[in-house]
């Protein structure tokens, strides 16, 4: 039991350093180290997941609070919101078996993968503005539901919905989402925590060591490019995402190297496709000559 809570702990680093680089991700780590190193049960590895996650985002939080950027207005309604869903989720979780939610976990997982990996799309001269409180509140109710339901602590969707729909900053949307995180988690704990109970010695561990992390990984998001840190982590989230699913299917699927087969090729053939339409992207249009410098050729050929 001591090996398994020290590596537990080491391993904790990494939702730390997750939650201080991009924003999100804690829980995507959390609840599979919970569940498979630390060996509790689904509900108690997800509410120990959003205590933890909660904390470490909080203190996150404040260096980029200190820095402005933090849109506090989008920031509290969109929390708000995702508090009265993540409550609701935490509740509902008490109906749901562990292996639903644990494949509902990776199914979010295998989503904030594909989103990762396909990246954000800019357009040029593009006017920020503020997202509307209408769509404010909507996101924030099923995101938040996402959360307490199956512990996922939404970065990967509050930052996406508040940099690309709300047109802040990257900087800004991560420090964003760091207090919407932080809300939500908070209310999802409430709700599991009225059918659930944690171990305080280890989620006190846990948390310690990823508010660590994320001190960590706020040192380092300026000296890694972000393009190359998301599709790292999309790939990674996607590979623990596959093998949370996997785990839920019956033992003779699981043993079937028929499945595993067609698995295999079909993640091979979505990562040259995934490749070739990156590279397409990249490669820019020809140059079109303009008329004057036509004329210029034609005249100079006369």
């Amino acid at each position: 039991m001591t090996g398994s809570l020290a590596l537990t702990v080491a391993l904790a680093v990494l939702i730390g350093v997750s939650l201080g680089l991009l924003g999100g991700g804690g829980s995507i780590l959390a609840v599979p180290l919970l569940v498979y190193v630390a060996d509790l049960p689904a509900r108690e590895a997800i509410a120990t997941s959003l205590l933890v996650v909660g904390v470490t985002s909080a203190v996150g939080a404040l260096p980029h609070a200190r820095a402005g950027r933090v849109r506090w207005r989008t920031g509290l309604l969109f929390g708000a919101a995702g508090m009265a869903g993540a409550y609701g989720g935490g509740r509902l979780a008490a109906f749901v078996p562990p292996a639903v939610l644990l494949a509902g976990f990776a199914v979010m997982m295998l989503a904030t993968a594909t989103a990762m990996l396909r990246g954000r799309h800019d357009r040029p001269g593009r006017q920020r503005r503020e997202l509307p409180v209408a769509r404010v509140l909507l996101d924030g109710v099923v995101v938040g539901l996402v959360t307490g339901l199956v512990g996922a602590g939404g970065g990967f969707l509050v930052v996406p919905a508040l940099a690309l729909l709300g047109g802040l900053p990257m900087p800004v949307a991560v420090g964003t989402s760091l207090v919407v995180i932080a809300m939500k988690s908070f209310a999802g704990l409430a709700g599991y925590l009225s059918t659930v109970d944690i171990d305080p010695g280890l989620a006190t561990a846990v948390t310690a060591a990823a508010v660590l992390g994320s001190l960590a990984g706020g040192r380092l998001a300026g000296r890694v490019r972000e393009d190359v840190l998301r599709r790292a982590f999309g790939w990674f989230v996607a590979a623990m995402g596959a093998f949370v699913l996997a785990q839920q299917l019956p033992e003779h699927l699981r043993a079937d190297p028929l499945l595993w087969t067609v698995a295999t090729t079909t993640v091979a053939v979505a990562v040259v496709v995934a490749g070739v339409r990156r590279r397409r992207r990249r490669v820019p249009p020809p140059p079109v000559p303009s008329d004057s410098n036509t004329t210029g050729q034609r005249q100079d050929s006369m």
